[in-house]
């Protein structure tokens, strides 16, 4: 009698949970969904305007709200009234119904998140956020703050990273930050460190429209490069064309001056 031949488990697609910090709608976000939908099970949950600066910050004061924007086979997108990282707690602790995520993803932000900014960006928290429920999180942003920011360069590269990024098992607490410089195209990938930098003259003073006598002040400011000979940063990697690649932990221990500060105190 001839033996029935086994069935072979159909693969099951990687499932990723987005976020982003320029809100549901933004072109970056959906080309994001546009480009890794054909190959992904795809968790969108957005903030449902712009909320760019926020770092890690969480709603604690307020209550939080959910909208259901589309559900659809493989794609269910949600708009969240707060910060991203609200955005991707919600994601872990209502949505996921009981499917672990491979990856989230956060951006695609309109707007550089290298070397400072990291510390700044929503983009990046949402990340972090991920990573603090033991997710593996990766980061993507073009140096264009224009909404109608051309994003076709990074179509391939994104499918790329995200792929190598599930393969590549990134280590606990560990993500990445990857910031695409404003081409047609790239010059190549670096994997590098974040640069040093910092912002300069950051406000402005102006007075407030209709009261002479009150001033408002205005984010504004330089990014000045405090190490501009050094070519194993992001900051150069951009300048010069490049894609650049930063692996990012949420340990900020500096772990060099444990035995020094153990004999001070």
């Amino acid at each position: 009698m001839a033996k029935t031949p086994k069935r072979t488990k159909k693969k099951q697609r990687p499932f990723l949970v987005l976020s982003n910090d320029d809100g549901f709608r933004a072109k970056g976000l959906n080309v994001l969904i546009d480009t890794l939908r054909p190959m992904c099970d795809l968790l969108v949950v957005a903030p449902d305007g712009t909320r760019s600066g926020m770092a890690c910050a969480m709603t604690a004061t307020i209550p939080v709200t959910l909208q259901k924007i589309k559900k659809e086979r493989g794609l269910t997108i949600y708009a969240c009234s707060g910060t991203p990282t609200d955005c991707v707690k919600l994601a872990v602790a209502q949505l996921l119904r009981g499917r672990r995520p491979d990856l989230v993803v956060s951006g695609i932000n309109h707007g550089d998140n290298s070397s400072v900014n990291s510390h700044y960006s929503g983009t990046l928290g949402a990340a972090y956020e991920g990573v603090m429920h033991g997710i593996p999180a990766v980061a993507f942003s073009l140096c264009d703050f224009s909404p109608d920011a051309d994003f076709e360069p990074l179509r391939p590269y994104l499918i790329d990273f995200v792929f190598k990024a599930i393969a590549a098992g990134l280590p606990p607490l560990t993500c990445l930050n990857i910031n695409f410089p404003k081409a047609q195209k790239f010059n190549g990938v670096r994997i590098c460190r974040m640069g040093r930098t910092h912002w300069n003259n950051e406000f402005t003073k102006a007075r407030r429209p209709g009261i002479s006598h009150q001033f408002v002040y205005w984010l504004t400011g330089d990014r000045i490069n405090d190490e501009p000979l050094a070519q194993d940063t992001d900051s150069w990697a951009l300048e010069n064309g490049f894609i650049a690649v930063t692996p990012e932990t949420l340990d900020v221990t500096a772990h060099g001056l444990i035995t020094g500060l153990q004999d001070v105190f």
